[in-house]
């Protein structure tokens, strides 16, 4: 049940030990039913843990697992992104139990949390977006700045979290980062040695310096980090909204919305529409698309870092 294999532990197949740090974490007198595979993750293997409480009830955890000093700290960053959506927005994410590492295989970590029976349809745009409006409305960075107070992963590289005070130069080191994973993943391009330069001494500034001048501010506020349809879902049993797989961190709310720009995305016009119903485009407004499209070239580059050997992903 770990990433490189471990007998004995896989999900599935009639198996139902769990290693003891996982059972630590369970309800006390529980007994586990069944252990399945659940799920689909480029990074970690993924499963379903089936219990009975001591009075008969039945109760189902997701759990994921990794390997590695790697594998450790993906887990770590995706509890402490869920903890903090959960934290501030119960209704919008399923409850984060715990993270740890196994006690019988030592280099193996666990990421457990409440097991939600969803669907994978597209949610009614006003009632998912009112959630994440009241996500990005009502957090508040607990020092002021942009960042993080660890690193989160976007798949399974580290994105920029270190803290900021300016959008605009969060942003840029974000972008950095984003592009020296994707040049060591893909080798230099000499259209880049033209384009980069370019990028950082006029395109960031001319497009986030306003958010920042003339006496406009960002206000940081929590984003769920890589929110696209797949990292989302409709709760069977209450039939509303659910999102999962975050690695969050502090940002101007509309960052959150360059995963809403490629192709492969499913959230269209009509979310950003009701988006803004609730929440106002941040002055200046003429700059609005041109943000987008900025916030998207960062999620495209990352994306391309993730997947060495699909070369289309640097085109796009």
């Amino acid at each position: 049940m770990n990433y490189s294999g471990a007998e004995g532990l896989e999900f599935g197949g009639e198996n139902t030990k769990v290693d003891p740090s996982v059972a630590a974490e369970l309800p006390k007198g529980c007994r586990v039913v069944s252990t399945e595979a659940h799920g689909v993750s480029f990074w970690a293997n993924t499963g379903r843990i089936n219990i009975e409480l001591a009075d008969g009830t039945p109760l189902s955890f997701f759990i994921k697992v990794l390997s590695k000093e790697l594998g450790k700290n993906m887990i770590r960053g995706e509890f402490e992104s869920m903890k903090a959506i959960y934290t501030l927005l119960p209704e919008f994410a399923p409850k984060p139990i715990a993270w740890g590492t196994y006690k019988n295989i030592p280099d193996t970590h666990f990421f457990l949390c409440e097991y939600r029976e969803m669907i994978d349809e597209m949610p009614d745009p006003h009632k998912f977006v009112a959630r994440l409006a009241a996500l990005h409305q009502n957090s508040k960075s607990p020092n002021g700045k942009f960042g993080f107070h660890i690193t989160t992963y976007g798949g399974n590289l580290p994105q920029m979290t270190e803290w900021e005070e300016s959008w605009e130069a969060f942003f840029a080191k974000s972008m950095r980062r984003a592009l020296d994973l994707e040049l060591q993943a893909k080798g230099p391009d000499p259209e880049f040695d033209v384009l980069v330069p370019a990028l950082f001494d006029k395109v960031i500034p001319r497009l986030l310096r306003p958010l920042e001048s003339e006496g406009r501010s960002v206000k940081p506020s929590l984003v769920h980090g890589d929110l696209w349809y797949a990292n989302s879902g409709i709760d069977v049993e209450t039939g509303e909204s659910l999102i999962f797989d975050a690695c969050c961190f502090y940002a101007h709310n509309e960052y959150e919305f360059g995963q809403w720009r490629p192709i492969c995305n499913r959230f269209g016009a009509e979310y950003l529409a009701a988006y803004h119903s609730y929440i106002q485009i941040s002055p200046p407004e003429e700059d609005y698309d041109g943000r987008l499209d900025l916030y998207k070239l960062r999620f495209n580059t990352h994306v391309s870092a993730l997947f060495p050997q699909n070369w289309t992903l640097r085109e796009q």
